[in-house]
């Protein structure tokens, strides 16, 4: 048995909305669909959302799809913890100084390296 039902994302971070489909198991289907459930979620990158006496009870997802998700998360929460900081008065970089700054970075890279 799949339900899927499309619902549309709205993203916190002010990524671009998209349109995409709910995968519902039963959380039983585990135990007898793993195979189809883990090509499922590789197929979609999408988790699948398993059910327990008809709630809500676990989600699975493709490990890459979760390594992607956590990347992404991370970002969102830098850049917003960077746009609170510069809210509060804290000064960011011109353009010239990012740049010596990655050229100093870049060189004792390579020193270090050598």
């Amino acid at each position: 048995m799949r339900a899927t039902a499309p619902f549309y994302v709205s993203n916190l971070f002010h990524l671009p909305n998209r349109i995409c489909n709910v995968n519902i198991k039963a959380s039983a289907s585990i135990r007898s669909n793993y195979n189809e459930i883990s090509k499922l979620c590789k197929e979609t990158g999408e988790p699948v959302y398993l059910t327990k006496n008809g709630e809500g009870d676990l989600v699975v997802m493709d490990i890459t799809a979760f390594e992607k998700r956590a990347k992404e998360l991370k970002l969102a929460e830098d850049l917003w913890s960077i746009r609170a900081a510069r809210l509060n008065g804290v000064k960011g970089h011109s353009l010239s100084e990012v740049r010596d700054i990655l050229t100093s970075t870049i060189e004792n890279v390579r020193t270090e390296t050598e």
